[in-house]
């Protein structure tokens, strides 16, 4: 089997797709590939509800974090969402590289396939 390295985007605010995107990072992994997961858009806005004990994401979301899925989340976009504070809290990376925003091209230049959820 071919190892593939897979980027993949979360920008849907809604738990339900977030899980999908949580599931399938801790999948590729399993199966050898090399995956990096970004939260971007009003995804980052998740990031201080799944933190709390008691989310049903909490830990889902840890086992993600404690793999070294989380590649990190957009600067822009969780000041935006008024969760910047939080997130730097939590001590996710924040990218900023394109205007704020997380770039893909160097992902694609890595040789990354890009999903976004």
């Amino acid at each position: 089997m071919k190892t593939r390295k897979i980027l993949l985007v979360a920008f849907q605010g809604q738990p339900m797709c977030f899980i999908h995107v949580l599931l399938n990072g801790l999948e590729m992994q399993a199966a050898g590939h090399e995956c990096k997961i970004i939260i971007e858009g009003e995804a980052t806005r998740l990031i201080p509800e799944i933190s709390k004990q008691g989310h049903f994401l909490h830990g889902l979301f840890g086992q993600v974090r404690d793999a070294g899925l989380i590649e990190g989340t957009c600067r822009a976009c969780s000041s935006k969402m008024q969760v910047l504070e939080h997130i730097e809290k939590e001590g996710l990376l924040l990218l900023d590289d394109m205007s704020g925003h997380p770039g893909m091209a160097k992902y694609i230049e890595q040789g990354f396939e890009i999903l976004i959820f």
